[in-house]
């Protein structure tokens, strides 16, 4: 609780005074205290989780069929993924072939996709989304941002497949997706990328298609972008054109599809490659509210990996709170690959209800690294020891460097289970190539507050303080249209999270922005909170910036109606 309630409100009441003077802002005004970013009185408001689940291209390549798909989705549930988790059957490149009929509608195969119960016809990719859905599980699809898709520009098996992408028909084809039942879209940027199209334009357009196509079914149909990090889509694809979901892939593939019994069964998956997709994946700016990084389709259980490289695969993934979308053949993976991709403690670090990424805080040389995820439950941390090397290296962690306060904490490995402390720090020793996945559970350290109705807030575009019953402060600014508000804080130089006390009493989410000097602004997702104008909160991340005195965070809406804001919490880790 704000035991400082009654100085907050004294001091608001001081800035409506100095607001009818003209704003002058000379200092920051902030309220330091002991007290969890997910404290009462704000309600936290979880964002939708990652996407959980299986994509057809790394082991099968362009050949996938209908059987193929059933033979995965019923491994999946069999297996212990979906009780686990696991939702998602994606279908990728080779479903469809080009054709079209003379109204520009998708024509499929139908051996490739035939009937599969009384009632229905061939060549209706509605028949596969039936069994899967049949099954409790969620159907994907996927598509090329251009006229032609890659399967045309760098086919992986047999000959080019011209006019396989859905430039031209944006609009007919996500509302056909919708209407066969599918419920996420992948889009490729092949012919994009061929055509020099701009993938924020391109991207733009086929979110409102989405939205156009979700409205006329009354079927969610989420957005997964696959630009492979062309023009850093983690500034422009967060929500973008108002999508209250989304994901981006920020790299390369990790490896091409290794198929068994074709010329490409040979192929071999590279560690190497893991760790270079996880490095440019890392973009905790752009990650919260419900949009993830992407660093591509996982490649556990391939061939090319041993155990502990799956394993570490697998933790590297859920640190940085990336989707799990597994791109093994699920009916040859062992019982004990399956265990590790069922982990509860990491499926839950991955999906934790902050939806935030991990973020480098410690390195020491090139080799060691720790990183550091914050989590919902008050004072608890993911942690990965990560070390890169080829010797064996001892670890070890402060609670300070990870934003505890400097007492003690307790320490479960979560691979092992082998728990430890409380204790004023933890060590291990982290063999080469390895990692260890740690979850912490401590006292987290002060937090600075920052009230919309303070002096050293400035309210700009026709922005005022509204009176707020709800607000321990009394008062917040609402967004929208010009309306802007800029809190003052102390300069940001190690990477800042920031709690948002918000109002929507409204229906739906709204949108607003945050802007960081010398950073690109990210779009914000705040959810309905309560109809009583109760508060709720969300939680980004800033990236550090160049040394100063003091540092800007500007929030503004480019809609006509955005969330009320009452205050700003910030909070940082790292040395």
């Amino acid at each position: 609780m704000r035991h400082w309630t009654h100085f907050v409100a004294w001091i608001a009441a001081l800035a409506l005074v100095v607001s009818a003077l003209g704003r002058k802002v000379e200092t920051v005004s902030a309220v330091t205290h002991a007290v969890s970013l997910v404290d009462e009185p704000v309600k936290q408001i979880p964002a939708e989780p990652p996407p959980l689940g299986w994509s057809s291209w790394n082991s099968f390549s362009n050949t996938i069929n209908s059987e193929i798909v059933r033979l995965q989705a019923k491994a999946m549930m069999d297996s212990g993924m979906k009780k686990a988790g696991y939702r998602y059957i994606n279908i990728d490149e080779g479903w469809w072939l080009g054709e079209r009929d003379a109204s520009g509608n998708i024509v499929v195969v139908a051996k490739q996709w035939p009937a599969l119960q009384p009632g229905e016809r061939d060549g209706d990719m509605s028949n596969i989304v039936r069994y899967i859905h049949s099954l409790g599980l969620n159907a994907g699809i996927y598509t090329d941002a251009g006229e032609a898709g890659c399967g045309f520009y760098g086919p992986d098996l047999g000959p080019p497949m011209a006019h396989t992408g859905s430039e031209g028909h944006y609009e007919q084809d996500f509302l056909q997706f919708a209407q066969w039942g599918f419920d996420y879209v992948k889009v490729d940027w092949c012919g994009g990328n061929k055509e020099n199209l701009d993938p924020f334009v391109q991207y733009a357009e086929i979110a409102r298609a989405v939205d156009r196509a979700e409205k006329l079914t009354n079927h969610r149909l989420y957005l997964s972008i696959c630009n492979w990090g062309n023009n850093s889509p983690w500034t422009w694809a967060p929500g973008v054109a108002g999508v209250q979901a989304d994901i981006w892939r920020t790299s390369g593939d990790i490896v091409a599809p290794i198929v068994a019994n074709s010329p490409n069964a040979s192929r071999r998956a590279e560690f190497k490659n893991v760790l270079d997709n996880f490095d440019q994946g890392i973009h905790p700016e752009g990650q919260h509210t419900g949009y993830y990084n992407d660093p591509d389709m996982m490649v556990f259980g391939m061939a090319g990996l041993n155990d502990t490289q799956n394993r570490v695969h697998m933790s590297l993934w859920a640190i940085s709170g990336a989707p799990l979308l597994v791109g093994a053949d699920l009916t040859k993976l062992s019982t004990a690959q399956m265990a590790l991709l069922t982990n509860p403690d990491v499926l839950a670090i991955d999906q934790d209800a902050l939806g935030l990424q991990g973020v480098k805080v410690n390195e020491r040389g090139k080799d060691l690294q720790t990183w550091c995820k914050v989590l919902a439950s008050p004072g608890t941390r993911a942690v990965l020891l990560l070390n890169r090397g080829a010797t064996v290296a001892e670890m070890s962690l402060g609670w300070s460097e990870i934003g505890l306060a400097e007492s003690t904490a307790s320490v479960k490995d979560v691979w092992t289970g082998k728990e430890f402390g409380p204790a004023p720090s933890f060590s291990s020793r982290v063999a080469a190539g390895d990692a260890v996945l740690l979850l912490v559970h401590g006292s987290d350290a002060k937090t600075t507050s920052y009230e919309a109705s303070a002096n050293s807030t400035q309210l700009l575009g026709g922005a005022m303080l509204e009176s707020c019953k709800a607000c321990p402060s009394g008062h917040s600014d609402a967004l929208g249209g010009e309306r802007e508000v800029r809190f003052r804080v102390a300069a940001i130089q190690r990477p800042t999270f920031v709690r948002i006390d918000y109002r929507n009493s409204a229906a739906q989410p709204v949108v607003a922005q945050l802007r960081a000097k010398g950073h690109t602004a990210t779009n914000i997702l705040f959810p309905p909170t309560a109809a009583d104008g109760g508060l709720g909160d969300v939680i980004v991340e800033v990236e550090p910036e160049p040394l100063g005195q003091l540092s800007t965070l500007v929030f503004s809406a480019r809609n006509a109606v955005g969330p009320e804001l009452e205050s700003i919490s910030t909070f940082t880790i790292g040395k």
